[in-house]
């Protein structure tokens, strides 16, 4: 029988793993777009749009070369199973970040902030980043430091998690 290298969740670590990211960036969005005003930003004008519009779409370039170097390597896209990859991804877009598609996705919400113009919704991204680093990135890299070993964590001490 196949031994799983995933860590073991603990009881704060529920939600570990469980909700994608891709669904968790669509919450926030929705969050974003819900929660009340409060301190409107000053507008730009159409600038607003435009400068939001090329947020968004530098967020899906990362997001997109992140998905593209895994397809190439022919490793799982898929982050709720870390234990899954068949390569360490260290090529490409991975050279300036451990976590493109992440990195895309807050880019993405950015965009989504910077258009709103409200300050609640720019108070959601550290949220994101606090969430995707504790019930995601803690579990995933767990995952790939059991797995690849001296490789992973030389890889980890050269590429910054973010940016």
């Amino acid at each position: 029988m196949h031994k799983s290298t995933q860590p073991q969740q603990t009881a704060g670590h529920a939600l570990a793993l469980k909700v994608p990211p891709l669904a968790l960036t669509a919450i926030t969005a929705a969050l974003m777009y819900c929660l009340p005003a409060g301190i409107l930003l000053p507008r730009l004008g159409i600038w607003q749009s435009v400068i939001s519009v090329m947020v968004a779409g530098a967020g899906l370039s990362v997001c997109l070369a992140g998905v593209q170097a895994f397809r190439k390597s022919r490793t799982t896209v898929d982050p709720r199973t870390p234990d899954a990859a068949s390569a360490l991804v260290t090529g490409g877009i991975y050279r300036y970040t451990r976590n493109p598609m992440y990195l895309g996705f807050l880019l993405v919400l950015l965009s989504l902030a910077l258009y709103l113009g409200k300050l609640t919704a720019f108070a959601m991204l550290p949220a994101f980043i606090l969430y995707i680093n504790e019930f995601q990135i803690e579990l995933e890299e767990s995952a790939l430091r059991a797995k690849f070993g001296a490789v992973f964590d030389f890889y980890a001490a050269r590429v910054r998690r973010w940016l």
